[in-house]
């Protein structure tokens, strides 16, 4: 059975609070698993959440800031201890390469699985599995930073009352999904376009035209909202969003549910991210992200 959610790992950002551990993010695929921003302490809440290292196919860091990247070594030391069946393919930016590598090589160990460096150095497509599509934008952060997007290929859906009208049944739906063609009938006369579920993860940034691509159409966006709307001078001098700024964009993107996290230690009650968000006019699903939380991706749109 195919499983589509997000695993909270944690929300804080520079800061960690007992409450709150940097970040670290598990989106499961269908069969795949694919971890962001590793921060401090995510083998330890990969263990917490039921994460193991062999549901790891794909890491994709934002960027080299210490709460997003730290936690690399540790990680990629447990996929070899644990000899992790499968090749496991990493992304981050390509100007980072030397904090990879201190990362990846931070102390001694075995290898014993295939680690892919696959720096992402500019706008585009990364990979293209029978799934998904991922792509990368840049965004606007100190230090260069990309956001990351997955796109399902669109698909049909069969429509009962076409099959019905065209007499189409039995093993005969499987033979037209399978050919295009039975008879007279085609696949379009009996079925309607099925989008693609659309997920994009975006961490530290200003608003910019990297975070928009990102978020378009998408069935799940996962964003940071550092600062609530009263520090936004903070927020643009650092390189980061209000919860009213992350709002916004889903607002404006169409996003059906929208995941607020990486939050400043300063705010101690995060049903104000929420509040806010609201107040900014997004009417969809929302989740204000706690640590060990699971958030399923919403079924498709149609």
């Amino acid at each position: 059975m195919s499983v589509r959610e997000f695993v909270v790992l944690g929300t804080a950002s520079q800061v960690p609070t007992r409450h709150r551990n940097h970040n670290g993010y598990l989106l499961r695929w269908d069969g795949e698993g694919i971890l962001f921003d590793p921060g401090e302490g995510t083998q330890r809440q990969m263990l917490r959440a039921g994460v193991a290292a062999h549901d790891i196919n794909r890491i994709c860091v934002t960027h080299f800031h210490g709460d997003h990247s730290l936690g690399l070594a540790g990680v990629i030391q447990r996929i070899n201890l644990d000899r992790v069946p499968h090749p496991v393919t990493a992304h981050y930016p390509a100007s980072g390469q030397k904090f990879f590598d201190r990362l990846r090589y931070a102390t001694a160990y075995r290898e014993t699985v295939e680690l892919r460096e696959e720096p992402v150095a500019r706008d585009g497509v990364l990979a293209r599995e029978a799934s998904y599509t991922l792509e990368a934008r840049l965004l606007s952060h100190p230090v260069e930073s990309f956001g990351y997007r997955l796109t399902e290929p669109d698909g049909r859906r069969m429509v009962p009352e076409l099959l019905a009208r065209h007499g189409v049944k039995g093993p005969d739906v499987g033979r037209l999904q399978r050919d295009g063609r039975l008879g007279e009938v085609t696949l379009d006369d009996v079925s309607e376009a099925r989008p693609g579920q659309r997920f994009a993860f975006v961490m530290d940034t200003r608003l910019c035209d990297g975070v928009a691509e990102l978020a378009d159409g998408c069935d799940m966006l996962v964003i940071e909202s550092t600062f609530l709307d009263e520090d936004v001078r903070l927020a643009v001098d650092h390189g980061h969003l209000t919860a009213g700024q992350a709002a916004g964009v889903a607002r404006e993107a169409g996003v059906r549910h929208l995941v607020l996290t990486h939050f400043s230690q300063r705010y101690p009650d995060p049903s104000e991210f929420e509040r806010q968000a609201r107040a900014a006019g997004f009417e969809g699903e929302l989740t204000v992200a706690a640590d060990l939380i699971r958030v399923p991706v919403p079924r498709r749109a149609s």
